[in-house]
């Protein structure tokens, strides 16, 4: 994993984990690495991991069984309202964007379903 400079690993390393559960590369129940595993994959220190994991469980996006370890949450009622959160902050970003760019809502409608088109083709 690639580490943006502008903004802390521990948010870059949540984000990259909360894409994986949304898109089903890491499913609910999955076992995650320990702290210290996962610390030496990525090349973080060990700390880290222990804060992204803490942030998580208060998300409720993950949970903790001691003696265990640390795993996705079951709840795929939390994995739907997860799923929704980040596609909402993703067209956020985009109509403002577009918006800056000088573009109506009518134009983004079009310009989407011009582009989804191509990338279908």
């Amino acid at each position: 994993m690639e580490f943006n400079n502008n903004i802390p690993i521990y948010i870059q390393v949540i984000e990259k984990i909360k894409q994986d559960i949304v898109s089903g590369r890491l499913q609910p129940g999955d076992k995650m690495p320990s702290s210290r595993d996962y610390s030496n994959r990525l090349g973080i220190n060990f700390n880290t991991v222990a804060r992204v994991y803490k942030e998580m469980e208060m998300e409720e996006i993950v949970f903790t069984r001691r003696g265990l370890g640390t795993f996705i949450t079951e709840s795929t009622e939390r994995i739907d309202r997860l799923r929704y959160e980040m596609a909402k902050k993703q067209i956020e970003t985009f109509i403002t964007g577009m918006k800056q760019l000088g573009f109506a809502k009518e134009d983004m409608i079009n310009f989407i379903e011009k582009n989804y088109k191509e990338g279908n083709e």
